[in-house]
């Protein structure tokens, strides 16, 4: 008879949770516990990859604009000061509202890296999956655009590449040519492009007295966005109470006629006369900001005028995201 063949008593080598590697969902976990991967340590991986951060870009510098750009203006640049500085061989990071084919991000033919911002994102967490990203752009060969992935569950977020004292200014443009360096003398193929995208793109402007608004004309009539960076409910409050006033208008024949939420942010919106231009709105919206603010300090409970007025700006929200 053969022999019996001892059982190992031996204790299978036990991982720390920051050495557990990604495997197969249904494979066997590596940390040994016998159970598979998407039972045991996968499960906290699927949960950080899925979990919806609400404000992504809180913390950033710029963040209602940040948010304007995700979701309200069609074409802007912003230049991205990087902690320590750009790596060699980088000359600039430039965040873009979008870009060729819905490109993720590209490095351009002389190292410069171009980030998409309105992108679907693998995750919860759009900040990380863009700071995985710019991550790989940095790394990549010059002249080659970046694919979509999902990001690690513990990779850095856009917070932790960024340098939080640099500006974020943005530059809205007419339309996509800061695409390709030289777009007078671009490809046929990409001069056509170029042209589509351009038609679609909505005339924007940013005003330069107020933070974050951006005037934009549409062929019925012009509107002001304006992303906030106040509290919903006591933003809500406030408006309430200008509204019940009659003092929520940017001057004659403009009407505050609801808002929308973006990111954890709200964006009061105005309906515009076709007549009136940006610069036409800069003085009324620095005015509103002063009125604004008086209101928010404000903290009576609200009167049944203002509770109506309240209701009605409530109801006429929409969430984009």
């Amino acid at each position: 008879m053969a022999k019996k063949r001892h059982q190992t008593t031996a204790r299978r080598p036990q991982l720390t949770d920051g050495e557990i590697p990604v495997v197969g969902a249904r494979e066997p976990c590596p940390c040994g516990s016998g159970r598979r991967y998407k039972a045991c340590h996968g499960r906290a991986a699927a949960h950080a990859a899925t979990e919806l951060v609400q404000r992504p870009f809180e913390g950033l510098p710029g963040e209602c604009d940040w948010v304007a750009l995700r979701e309200l203006v069609p074409a802007a640049t912003v230049e991205l000061p990087l902690k320590g500085g750009l790596p060699e061989g980088v000359p600039s990071v430039t965040l873009a509202t979008v870009l060729p084919m819905a490109w993720p991000a590209l490095r351009r033919d002389d190292g410069s890296v171009l980030l998409g911002l309105q992108n679907d994102t693998a995750s919860g967490d759009i900040s990380r999956d863009m700071a995985d990203t710019l991550q790989r752009a940095l790394e990549a060969e010059p002249g080659t655009p970046i694919q979509a992935r999902r990001a690690p569950a513990d990779g850095p977020r856009m917070q932790d590449l960024l340098d939080a004292e640099g500006a974020f200014e943005p530059v809205v443009h007419s339309g996509f040519e800061f695409w390709v360096p030289d777009s007078e003398n671009a490809a046929p193929e990409v001069a056509a492009s170029l042209e589509r995208a351009n038609a679609a793109a909505i005339p924007t402007v940013k005003l330069t007295g107020v933070d974050a608004a951006y005037w934009c004309e549409t062929p019925e009539k012009n509107h002001l966005r304006w992303v906030m960076p106040h509290p919903e409910e006591q933003l809500l409050d406030a408006l309430a109470r200008l509204h019940a006033a009659g003092r929520s208008n940017l001057g004659e024949g403009t009407r505050l006629v609801g808002s929308f939420r973006a990111h954890g942010l709200t964006v009061p919106v105005w309906d515009l006369p076709s007549g009136i231009s940006a610069d036409d709105v800069e003085k009324p919206a620095a005015e509103f900001a002063e009125r604004l603010a008086a209101a928010l300090a404000t903290d009576a409970p609200l009167t049944p005028e203002e509770r109506r007025a309240r209701g009605g700006l409530t109801n006429r929200q929409v969430t984009l995201s």
